[in-house]
């Protein structure tokens, strides 16, 4: 990604796009089982001695799994909520060209071309180097 992306500001769009796609995802999954949920419990409405009766039972694992599971996603949203203030404030940050530049130079070094043909060429040497242990059996 760096090397796809090597400037500041494409880091930044990047980030928000990632951001954005797993709140979406996340959200939509927590409504559908939030709506799973409600619709089961409209179905489990029962007279009021069966409902009294079964009052003291617990709720079935499956159950007590979907509402953990709900929670956490409550708890995964308010993060990336908190998550994405933060993140429109590093959208505030502008820097000059010559700054982005440097970001270009230094995610080259970080995330170097693998088709380069130098690249190609040394690993290429690396390999038929006779003092490297042979891993043949």
């Amino acid at each position: 990604m760096i090397r796809e992306n090597p400037t500041l500001r494409q880091q930044q769009e990047l980030n928000w796009a990632a951001l954005q796609s797993f709140r979406t995802l996340a959200g939509r999954v927590l409504e559908e089982l939030q709506k799973s949920q409600s619709d089961s419990d409209a179905e489990a409405v029962a007279p009021p001695a069966a409902a009294a009766a079964s009052a003291g039972e617990l709720s079935s694992p499956e159950e007590e799994s979907q509402q953990q599971a709900i929670a956490d996603l409550e708890n995964i949203n308010a993060h990336l909520f908190s998550i994405e203030a933060l993140m429109e404030r590093i959208f505030d940050v502008r820097v000059p060209e010559d700054v982005e530049q440097k970001f270009r130079e230094v995610a080259g070094e970080l995330a170097p071309d693998p088709l380069n043909a130098d690249r190609l060429r040394l690993n290429r040497l690396l390999h038929q180097t006779p003092d490297l242990p042979d891993h043949r059996p």
